[in-house]
């Protein structure tokens, strides 16, 4: 079926938002978010069309959607970590949106999305660290005592850091874990989805087949039946006929038997 305007509106604005996304913006941009306010305003009018298109496309456009909305709120987080764990939930789209695309935009826009939160993220993490150290050297050089308040706290907050960013680290890869697990247990339902749809194809083949066979059982069995009845209403014909034609002879025999009777034997006077 032929997309109707409505749907090639919103597949334009739709590439739009995603070159948008891909794009470093400013903290002040505020295109991007108004588009995807209209993306989902052009959506709902789209399922509330008759001549609406596929249910697997539509969930497509909502995914996308969802996506988008999903990259804007995260980008809202205050810091990158949080920014960081929520990239890691968001689903980009499947399909690409337009011909020209070989992967999906959204699909490129969550990857470097991913890897600018990550650097962010190394950044302070070094950044931090970096300044610690200094200052603890700066202060071991101005006060050799290794038993100084403040270069003991300087130490702390180095030792800190690093234990932030062990616990970062940590918990990024029990996310990461948690989706292998999630991907391994979802094509483990497929894997069984598959077999199980395959044996009920079987059984519905092997089903159709026996149905196959009575029906052509059924129309032998009933051709012989016809074939039956007409020999049987030949046959009944033919009776008739050879008992129609017996008492005629009877008739006629008695008919001249009276007649020679009667002339035999005279009248009695």
């Amino acid at each position: 079926m032929a997309a109707t305007r409505l749907e090639l509106n919103l597949m334009r604005l739709l590439s739009r938002c995603e070159a948008l996304a891909a794009e470093r913006r400013d903290p002040e941009e505020w295109r991007l978010e108004k588009y995807v306010a209209a993306l989902e305003d052009m959506l709902r009018e789209l399922k509330k069309q008759s001549s609406k298109p596929a249910p697997e496309l539509l969930n497509e456009y909502s995914r996308k959607v969802d996506f988008l909305k999903g990259l804007l709120e995260a980008e809202k987080l205050p810091s990158s970590t949080e920014k960081a764990l929520a990239n890691q939930f968001l689903a980009p789209g499947r399909t690409p949106t337009t011909t020209k695309e070989r992967t999906p935009a959204t699909k490129t826009v969550h990857l470097q999305t991913k890897a600018r939160c990550t650097g962010k993220m190394r950044s302070e993490l070094l950044g931090t660290v970096c300044f610690g150290a200094a200052v603890s050297l700066l202060l071991l050089y101005r006060f050799p005592n290794p038993k100084f308040f403040p270069l003991c706290s300087c130490r702390g907050l180095v030792s800190d850091e690093k234990q932030s960013a062990v616990e970062l680290d940590a918990m990024l890869q029990h996310h990461q874990d948690m989706q292998e697990k999630l991907a391994e247990e979802m094509l483990s339902l497929a894997r069984s989805l598959k077999n199980n749809t395959l044996a009920a194809q079987n059984v519905i083949k092997q089903d159709n087949q026996t149905l196959s066979h009575s029906l052509r059982m059924a129309d032998q069995n009933f051709e012989k039946l016809k074939d039956e009845s007409d020999r049987l209403e030949q046959h009944a014909k033919k009776s008739v006929n050879w008992l129609l034609w017996i008492m005629l002879i009877v008739v006629c025999f008695i008919f001249i038997s009276m007649i020679l009777f009667i002339r035999i034997f005279p009248k009695l006077k």
